[in-house]
């Protein structure tokens, strides 16, 4: 008997165990339950809108009806020019180093450095002795000549009259008459000569080949100079007219060519490096005849009159080439061109001051200003700063620009 009671009670007691773990678990479970309902009420009362004051409403409201501040510009009717831009280098027109043409001593330097000279204007002196002798040498050497051709022409007439009475063989006749040849060739020979050495004798005055600004001297009288000399005398650089060269897109070329086909005197206007102040006007004068397959560029050649030499050679110059202007074109400053998942847009200003979003379609832009292909009537307004606080129907109040902004600037 108590071994069997043993047995029951050893079968009994392990379903106490699961029993407290079971207790246990729904305790934790309702503690957990309890705590997130405590936190979910906690957030909804946080969230909640609190009651505001009968005051505060009221100044909610009057801020909410409040006009936003804003820049605006009126859209206006004038005529829009294309321009193509490039970097480029002014180049003398024509340039020439002035070299000598002879050997000898640089006897004389007859010119200023940095003066203007003429075509023809003497810059230099060589010694022209040498010269001068060659001269009376090959002058000598005709009169000469000139004397046997002479007496060889005596001499044929006389033994043409002896062939003619048969006194003498025919091929004395035929050796006279060839020697009367002979120095009719010495005569051109020496004629030739005398050219030659009167020629080299002009060469000991050096002039201007043209007319322009003469640089720096690099030889100095008393020095020997020769023909074969790299540096010359000096350089004369043609500055009136001058030209300038610049480049421009591929792109951009094919209408340039047409443009200059059909015989259209296209302007070229030269800025300064900043691109903020206009040097001088120009014409273009051609392209070049292939594009730099590195840079994806075609080379232009403008020419300027310079007549106030405010251009220079090696100058580097932004150079603005008026390809076309549209006329009548709708314009208004680029500010005014917003951009969003429609398009280009703007916010037009009613007269109910309210403003209001339109879609618009752009056409080309120079400096500030753009041009409208259509959306947008001249005369309207349109906002140009303060977008950022606006929204379809906002009430706007237009306020003048900020005195120290700078005037957008445009490209005549």
């Amino acid at each position: 008997m108590m071994q069997l009671i043993g047995e029951q009670s050893s079968l009994e007691t392990p379903p106490t165990l699961p029993q407290n773990r079971r207790k246990s678990r729904a305790a934790w479970f309702w503690l957990a339950l309890l705590a997130g309902l405590g936190y979910g009420a906690f957030r909804y009362v946080q969230s909640s809108p609190h009651p505001q004051p009968p005051a505060a409403a009221a100044s909610a409201g009057h801020a909410a009806r409040r006009p936003v501040p804003v820049v605006a510009a009126t859209a206006r009717v004038g005529n829009m020019p294309i321009y193509l831009r490039g970097l480029g280098s002014v180049a003398a027109f024509n340039s020439v180093a002035v070299k000598s043409r002879v050997d000898g001593q640089l006897l004389a330097v007859h010119f200023q450095e940095g003066q203007f000279v003429k075509q023809g204007d003497l810059i230099a002196e060589i010694d022209p002795r040498p010269f001068q002798v060659q001269l009376e040498q090959a002058q000598g050497q005709l009169a000469r000549d000139q004397a046997q051709l002479r007496d060889a022409q005596v001499n044929l007439a006389r033994y043409q009259k002896l062939w003619e009475e048969k006194v003498i063989p025919r091929q004395q006749l035929d050796t006279q008459s060839s020697s009367v040849g002979q120095f009719q060739g010495a005569i051109q020979a020496d004629q030739a000569a005398i050219d030659a050495a009167r020629l080299q004798l002009t060469y000991t005055r050096i002039t201007a080949p043209i007319g322009g600004r003469i640089g720096l001297r690099l030889v100095d009288a008393g020095n020997m100079v020769h023909a074969a000399d790299t540096t010359g005398i000096a350089v004369i650089a043609q500055l009136q007219p001058i030209s300038v060269l610049f480049t421009i897109p591929a792109d951009s070329l094919p209408d340039v060519l047409a443009k200059l086909r059909a015989g259209a005197r296209l302007p070229v206007e030269a800025y300064s490096r900043d691109d903020r102040v206009k040097i001088a006007t120009g014409t273009l004068l051609t392209a070049d005849n292939q594009i730099d397959p590195s840079t994806g560029t075609s080379r232009l050649k403008a020419v300027f009159d310079n007549a106030d030499l405010a251009l220079f050679p090696n100058q580097f110059v932004n150079c603005h080439l008026l390809l076309e202007t549209r006329r009548a074109a709708v314009i208004l400053p680029a500010s005014a061109i917003q951009r969003g998942p429609q398009g280009a847009y703007v916010y037009v200003v009613g007269e109910d001051h309210t403003a209001r979003l339109r879609t618009v379609t752009v056409g080309i832009s120079e400096g500030n200003e753009v041009s409208l292909e259509s959306g947008l009537a001249a005369g309207e307004t349109v906002v140009i700063d303060g977008q950022d606080k606006l929204q379809e129907g906002s009430r706007v109040e237009i306020q003048s620009p900020a005195r120290g902004s700078a005037a957008p600037r445009r490209s005549a």
